[in-house]
């Protein structure tokens, strides 16, 4: 056993940088398990000062000087952020107050729904299992009142906790976009001299995320957009924030369509019943899920981010597990920067015998 672990040892931490990687990966991962939250905006920053450094380099190759660009690029920024903020934040939240205050007149649909099921399918389903079902569904309903009572409750800390985001974030994206070269010279700071793996997967992770990234902006951009028209044409109630739902549903390959295809299908169900309005809402609907997986995906992404669908759903898994939401919003680019380091971790089989 001893002389297995040495040979695995020798092969792949041979290398002082590789040691190195090994630690800063191993911190990594504490630090998102116990301070995630509290870097979040930061990391958050990080992501939108990237978006707009592409913004800010596009204009540079123009002819623009760079504090220029910069200044251009971090103003779009600013109006896109508090456009989002105080445009559509607030519809959002009156249509989701909306939907939230139609659920009881929605459960008592399900029940009229389900209450005529036994009569006539008696051999598939009984009486006493559709009340036991409805009994759980009010009792998760229940349960829901009581967690918006106490979000209430707390929600001059939540008020507090956006204003310091809403503050604090274009602040960071201001630095990170005017400072750049000096805080990589910092950070490079700590790091040897010589460090080959770590500009290999440096370079490889540099392409490919900046691909994802403002791919996946366009992309929710897109799918949100027509999304909205189209549950506007529909006539189909709370769009806005059904809309929203289904673009930021594709931050999440599979499984963010999966999720939110239940809400869709289920105000339209609740507005339009087993109608041919319905049938042609799911109908829309599926064709917008159809051109972004088989069209928009390949056309904006091609081969930048070629990840095997079960390694995106571990990565959600696991990294939503150890970082929550944000785990989950950036598994796909976590992930990627794993794939790099595997691509680029150095192995003594190709490492060339030294000369006698």
């Amino acid at each position: 056993m001893l002389e297995i672990f040495t040979k695995w040892y020798r092969r792949y931490l041979s290398e002082e940088e590789s040691v190195l990687l090994l630690v800063l990966l191993a911190g990594s991962v504490i630090l998102l398990m116990t301070i995630g939250d509290i870097l979040a905006p930061v990391v958050a920053s990080i992501v939108l000062a990237y978006l707009a450094q592409g913004l800010s380099g596009q204009l540079q190759k123009i002819g623009l000087p760079h504090s220029l660009g910069v200044a251009v690029s971090y103003l779009v920024f600013v109006g896109v952020f508090f456009g989002f903020t105080f445009a559509l934040l607030p519809l959002v939240w009156r249509q989701m107050l909306s939907l939230l205050s139609q659920m009881p007149d929605m459960l008592e649909s399900v029940r009229q729904f389900l209450g005529v099921l036994p009569d006539r399918y008696p051999h598939i389903v009984s009486r006493e299992q559709i009340g036991g079902l409805i009994a759980m569904a009010q009792a998760e309903f229940a349960g829901l009142g009581q967690v918006l009572v106490k979000t209430s409750l707390a929600s001059i800390t939540g008020v507090l906790t956006v204003m310091v985001y809403m503050i604090l974030i274009p602040l960071l994206v201001f630095f990170f976009l005017k400072d750049k070269k000096q805080l990589l010279d910092w950070l490079g700071g700590f790091l040897p001299a010589e460090r080959p793996l770590l500009r290999r997967i440096w370079g490889e992770m540099n392409e490919q995320f900046a691909n994802y990234a403002r791919g996946k902006v366009v992309e929710i951009l897109i799918v949100g957009l027509a999304s909205y028209f189209a549950f506007i044409w529909l006539g189909l109630n709370y769009a806005a924030l059904l809309g929203l739902l289904v673009g930021l549903s594709v931050i999440v390959p599979y499984i963010g369509a999966t999720l939110v295809t239940l809400p869709v299908v289920m105000v339209g169900f609740f507005q339009w019943g087993l109608s041919a309005e319905f049938y042609t809402m799911v109908g829309v609907y599926l064709v917008i899920q159809i051109l972004d997986g088989n069209v928009l995906v390949p056309l904006l992404f091609s081969e930048a981010v070629n990840l095997h669908p079960v390694a995106i759903i571990l990565a959600v898994l696991f990294f939503g597990g150890i970082w929550g939401l944000w785990g989950v919003f950036f598994a796909i680019p976590l992930a990627t920067l794993i794939k790099a380091i595997i691509n680029a971790w150095p192995s003594a089989e190709l490492i060339p015998p030294q000369a006698s």
